[in-house]
């Protein structure tokens, strides 16, 4: 809470917003404190308020979901969430993940991945500028799977008009706010006739609201290929797919700027919004300080963005590139040799 005072005494209290942490499982902790510390360098005003949720939460109280209740109260009296990594147990029977069942909740239907070269960094197939979005809260991810006998399962895939619709609107507003000029929809719909079919059939639809920004439509196995032999065919295009074929779409991408310790993301629906790394918990490297954390702090600065504090978000983005630009503070997968921890201590160093 802010209390401003104004000429001849009167107050004003303005509320600051409030955010939902959930520091994760692995290398989470040390990514999600790492990114605190240079939020608060920057001067927000934003309150950031600690919660439980992921695997390592689970194994030790047990039950039905990986967030638990006192955390979802959090969450639904915040007005965003920051997501450090989690790990979400397989087999028949676990609980469904953290994100899923956060972007379920609150209809975050629209997973958002920039992929954007960095300067000084590994480049596999040359500058790349586009972003990822995915539908995200049905699709497989609906998470129902069914055994028939002994021999034969299946997976239920769903599709609906209004999430293909939300998430289309998102993909051309996207273009529109970046200035960018086309719309790519991914799909299989000669194949998956409804589902798929569905899905075009809604995005069409939707850009003819939108006369200035064009259409593009590519059948899922040929852009994967496509993304490798001419990934510039791409830049300043908004890629959109449903749940599962973005999910591993945006995994690929990710390899074109050199290191998926890159890549941040958001979680957006129409009143609310959860951001987080895009990468793993990678349990191997917990506590040695040594993950990549720029996915990390540059998920942070989106939250920011999102919150209004726009122009500490600009500066937080800035002193990133700045420090990857100089090359002297990049961890092990950037080529260097540089601590977590000393990384962002040099990001830090570039907003003071």
């Amino acid at each position: 809470m802010l209390i401003c005072v104004h000429e001849r005494g009167r107050r004003e209290i303005i509320m600051s917003k409030r955010a939902a942490v959930i520091k994760g499982d692995g290398v989470g902790p040390e990514l999600v404190e790492n990114m605190l510390r240079v939020v608060e360098a920057v001067g927000t005003d934003i309150e950031f308020i600690p919660c439980e949720a992921g695997a390592e939460w689970w194994q030790q109280h047990g039950g039905d979901s990986l967030i638990p209740e006192e955390t979802w109260k959090i969450l639904e009296s915040t007005d965003a969430a920051f997501k450090g990594p989690t790990t979400t147990p397989g087999g028949a029977g676990s609980p469904k993940s953290v994100a899923v069942s956060i972007r379920q909740r609150f209809n975050l239907y629209a997973n958002v991945r920039p992929v954007k070269s960095f300067p000084n960094t590994q480049k596999p197939l040359g500058d790349v500028d586009f972003v990822c979005v995915r539908e995200g809260t049905e699709g497989f991810y609906f998470a129902k799977e069914i055994q028939l006998t002994d021999d034969v399962f299946i997976s239920i895939r769903k599709i609906t008009r209004s999430a293909c619709r939300n998430v289309a609107h998102y993909a051309f507003e996207e273009a529109a706010r970046r200035d960018w000029k086309s719309v790519v929809a991914i799909h299989k719909s000669n194949i998956l006739k409804q589902t798929d079919g569905t899905f075009i059939e809604e995005v069409r639809k939707v850009g003819e609201n939108y006369p200035g920004i064009g259409m593009e439509e590519y059948h899922i196995d040929n852009i994967a290929q496509q993304l490798i032999k001419n990934p510039q065919l791409f830049n300043q295009k908004i890629l959109l797919s449903t749940n599962l074929f973005m999910d591993i779409l945006s995994e690929e991408c990710s390899a074109l700027v050199g290191s998926i310790g890159l890549i941040y993301s958001a979680n957006i629906g129409d009143n609310y919004a959860m951001f987080e790394p895009a990468h793993g918990s990678a349990p191997k490297y917990a506590g040695q300080d040594k993950v990549n954390p720029v996915a990390t702090v540059l998920a942070g600065a989106w939250l920011l963005d999102y919150l209004g504090e726009k122009e500490n978000s600009k500066a937080i983005f800035e002193a990133t590139e700045n420090v990857i630009a100089e090359g002297k503070y990049l961890t092990y997968d950037l080529g260097g040799s540089a601590r977590q921890s000393e990384m962002v201590d040099a990001i830090i160093r570039k907003l003071r």
